[in-house]
């Protein structure tokens, strides 16, 4: 147990930053799901900015490590880049 007033304020603001670091990781995690389970070009492009977004908040906080984000950002890209291409 906490023996000073300050450790016990961290164990607070610990626990409050960890609720909310789970509920946007999930909220990303859903978000990337859904952006690979779309098939239109037109909302794949209009989706990708705000998860794209979404993970770079999350890399800038050390939420998720960077390279997991840009690796996550690589993949998303490729498909967008592949569904934006006129198929022959």
């Amino acid at each position: 147990m906490a023996n000073h007033k300050s450790a016990e304020k961290r164990i607070r603001s610990s626990e409050t930053k960890k609720v909310s670091n789970r509920y946007k990781a999930k909220t990303t995690r859903n978000a990337v799901k859904k952006q690979r389970g779309l098939t239109s070009a037109e909302e794949i492009t209009k989706n990708l900015p705000e998860t794209v977004s979404m993970l770079d908040k999350l890399a800038k906080k050390n939420v998720i490590h960077k390279n997991k984000a840009s690796n996550l950002k690589s993949k998303l890209m490729k498909q967008a880049n592949a569904a934006a291409r006129p198929k022959e």
